[in-house]
Order: structure tokens, then sequence, then C-alpha cells
């Protein structure tokens, strides 16, 4: 299934893109009102929660959708307004740095393999929007740079997890782009976090589709425009760490918690390592893509002035 959060009235709705049919999107709460069901879970997050027994509470509901229904129960997909499916994870986003042998070529003088992975977060603020504007200021950063990246969403607790066992504790898979303020990323001995942190710089969906119908996670491309030209194109088997091994460090004497979110890393091609430099400028429109899950669409727009910290 793939499951999504989209905007209604002045809150937000959970709903499920309709099974067969990719163009139209099942509002869950309207379809338990006219079929006098218990109200489903209001979010997500609070779907993830409630485990085994919530999807098949949302399994029961969908097997009562009509052939003849329409809205507001079945929604065309284009007269959505998509909203961050997970907003917000329960926590930081977790990240996985220099995951692709190509980009760890690309970013350090001899291309060293991490091992184990390299480790590091988003603030939970970062979260953004499928199709949302990302205002940027050169006053806060001018080396705004694009990361294609599949996303994880944990759906089972874990400490310790084995890679055997790892692909059992994931809800679901999603499309994530790690937007990054370089320079602030490399300034003043180096500030990932803050780096990686802005306001709407990691804008994630446009849903999540859940694990299976993943069948091999292993197996993805990836692929990032920057207004229309490509600048990524790679495949999840391209990883150094793959998911399974990537969760099971993450849960060494750490636990993961439903509704986590991991960025597993991205492939070559991001905008600081080219020769020359290039970056994100305001009125350019980013697309990142994994296979199978979907599609971003982000367009940069300027931002208030910030003094910028010295």
């Amino acid at each position: 299934m793939r499951f999504l959060m989209f905007e209604h009235g002045s809150g937000r709705r959970l709903g499920v893109m309709a099974e067969g049919d990719s163009a139209k999107v099942i509002d869950l709460a309207e379809l338990a009102k006219a079929s006098g069901s218990a109200a489903p879970p209001a979010d997500l997050l609070a779907l993830i929660d409630a485990g085994d027994p919530g999807m098949s509470a949302v399994k029961q509901l969908l097997a009562k959708v009509k052939p003849s229904a329409g809205a507001p129960i079945v929604n065309p997909l284009a007269d959505l307004k998509l909203l961050a499916p997970l907003d917000p994870p329960r926590g930081n986003v977790i990240a996985i740095g220099r995951n692709y042998a190509k980009h760890a070529a690309e970013t350090v003088a001899k291309g060293e393999t991490p091992k184990p992975p390299t480790v590091f977060s988003k603030a939970i603020t970062s979260i953004t929007g499928p199709n949302a504007d990302i205002p940027i200021d050169a006053a806060v950063s001018e080396e705004i740079d694009w990361e294609v990246e599949l996303g994880v969403v944990i759906g089972k607790a874990g400490i310790n997890i084995t890679k055997e066992d790892a692909l059992d504790h994931v809800f679901g898979y999603t499309v994530i782009n790690d937007v990054t303020a370089r320079d602030i990323q490399s300034d003043w001995g180096g500030q990932y976090f803050k780096g990686k942190s802005l306001d709407s710089s990691c804008p994630s969906g446009p849903w999540v589709v859940t694990r299976d119908e993943v069948h091999d996670p292993q197996s993805l491309n990836l692929r990032l425009t920057v207004n229309g030209t490509v600048k990524q194109d790679g495949t999840t088997s391209e990883m150094i760490h793959p998911v399974d091994a990537i969760i099971s460090w993450v849960s060494i004497g750490m636990t993961l918690l439903p509704g986590m979110m991991i960025a597993t890393g991205t492939p070559d091609g991001v905008g600081f390592a080219r020769k020359p430099p290039e970056f994100i400028r305001v009125g350019d429109v980013v697309e990142a893509e994994v296979e199978g899950i979907g599609k971003l669409r982000n367009k940069f727009v300027a931002a208030g002035r910030h003094r910028r910290v010295p």
C-alpha cells in the first residue's frame, strides 16, 4: 500500500492510493464516516504506532470501498495538495553519509570506504512536503546542494537488530532529498547537523510505500534533475552498506522506534563535487526520484533576509 498525507481544509488527512489506480486516493476518514466504521488513525505516525492491528483495521476498512465511490471518499490525486507523509517523524532524521562508492570517491581525496557507516542526523524541523517550495537565502548559505536518497521508515522497535532480522523492522520506503548547505557543513570545523538542518531542507514523500511492495530495496534506480538536466543517476545496488546493514549498525546500543526515518545515502553527482562546483539558485526546480517509490518536485524560492552568523 501507499500511504500519504494531504491537506484537508485547515487540517490534514491520511489517505491511501487506490489499488490498481495510482491516480486515485482514498480518504480513510471519509470512508470510515460513510461506512459507519471506527475512525482511522489521524496520520501515518499514528497508524505505524497502531502496529499490525492498525494495518488490519485499515485493510478491513478499504474492503468497504464501493466501486462507484467518488469524492469525498475517492479523490483524484491531481486535485490534492500532498504533504510530507511523516511530519514530524519520530525524532530527527537519521542519515548515512558516503554510502555509495563513487560518491565517497568524489567527496574525499582518497575515496576511503566508511567502515562502519557514517551516521549523522537532520533536524525534525527540516521536513517539508514533496511539492513544497523551499526557501533559500544567500545571507544564510550560498552553497545549497542536492542529494537524492532512499528513505526507510521504521515500523517496529528494536535494539541490537541483526542483519537477518533488519528488514522485518521496516514499515516502508519513501524518497528524500537531503538538501545540504555545504558552506555551513564545512565551516567552523565542520557543522554537519547545522548544514543538514536548515528549515525545509528535507523534502520527503510523495508517500510511503509499505515494505511488502518493495521486494528488493537494493535494486532501485535513483535519479535527480535540476531544471530538467540529470545530475544524479544511480542505483541502490551501489550502496556500500545495504539497508539491512544500516539498520543493524544504527541499532547497536541504540533503540530504533516506530516512525523513525533513515536517509540511506546518495549516489555520485552532487553539486559541490562537480568541476566547477554547482549549487541550487532561486528559481531552480529539483526533481528527486526513486524507482518504484515516487518523485519529489521542489522549487527553490527567495526567503526573507537573516543575519549570517560569522
